[in-house]
C-alpha cells in the first residue's frame, strides 16, 4: 500500500494534464478561461504544463467556470464510503441536483421546478438535451412549439433553438435532464 505522502504526489502531478484535458474537452480556449476565471493566460497555461503548482485560490475559480467539483480537478483519492453525496444548488428558481461527477461529455441532472417557475424566458445555446419528466407537469417550449409533457414522457431537442423549460402552472415537476455540450445525442438500445 503507498504512504500517504506519494498518494498526495501523484494526484498533485495529474492536476496540470487534467486540466488541460478538461478544457480541449470543453473546447474552451485559455483566453475565454482567462476572462471567465480571471487567472491569467500564463498562469493558466504553467497550472496545464506543471510549471506551476495548484493552489486553492487557482482551483476554485477553475472548479466553479467548469462547474465541477473540486474533488473532479486535483483526482481526489476514493475513500472507503461508496455513498456518492450529492450537493443541489439553485438555478433560475429552480433546485438543481448533478447526477454525473465526472467533467465533460453527457451530463445528467434531477431537476425539481417549482409552481412559480412557469414564465418561459427562452435561450439558446451549444448542445442537445434529452428531459424526462419523473412527476408532475412540465411546460416546454421550443422554438414555436408550446407543450405540456406529464410524468413519463420524453423530450430531446437541440438547444441551438431557442427553448425554455419549467412548470405548467398547477404543480411542481421533477425532471431528469440529459445534457450533451457538444451536441451528443443520447442513444437507447434494446436487448435483443
Amino acid at each position: 500500500m503507498e504512504d500517504s505522502s506519494a498518494v498526495i504526489a501523484k494526484a498533485l502531478e495529474q492536476v496540470g494534464p487534467r486540466l488541460k484535458q478538461l478544457r480541449a474537452h470543453r473546447g474552451v480556449t485559455l483566453s475565454a478561461l482567462a476572462e471567465s476565471t480571471g487567472i491569467s493566460k500564463s498562469t493558466l497555461s504553467r497550472l496545464e504544463t506543471g510549471q506551476r503548482r495548484a493552489s486553492l485560490e487557482l482551483l476554485l475559480p477553475l472548479a466553479q467556470a467548469y462547474r465541477v467539483p473540486l474533488d473532479d480537478l486535483v483526482g481526489a483519492p476514493e475513500v472507503g464510503d461508496p455513498r456518492v453525496r450529492l450537493k443541489a444548488s439553485k438555478r433560475n428558481g429552480r433546485t438543481v441536483l448533478p447526477l454525473t461527477r465526472q467533467p465533460g461529455g453527457v451530463q445528467a441532472w434531477k431537476i425539481v421546478v417549482p409552481v412559480s417557475n412557469s414564465t418561459p424566458r427562452l435561450r439558446s445555446h451549444d448542445g442537445y438535451e434529452w428531459l424526462y419528466v419523473l412527476s408532475g407537469h412540465m411546460r416546454l417550449v421550443v422554438g414555436d412549439r408550446d407543450l405540456v409533457l406529464k410524468a413519463g414522457e420524453v423530450a430531446e431537442f437541440d438547444t441551438h433553438l431557442p427553448h425554455w423549460f419549467g412548470s405548467d402552472g398547477t404543480q411542481p415537476a421533477e425532471v431528469l435532464s440529459l445534457f450533451g455540450p457538444q451536441g451528443e445525442r443520447v442513444h437507447a438500445r434494446a436487448r435483443s
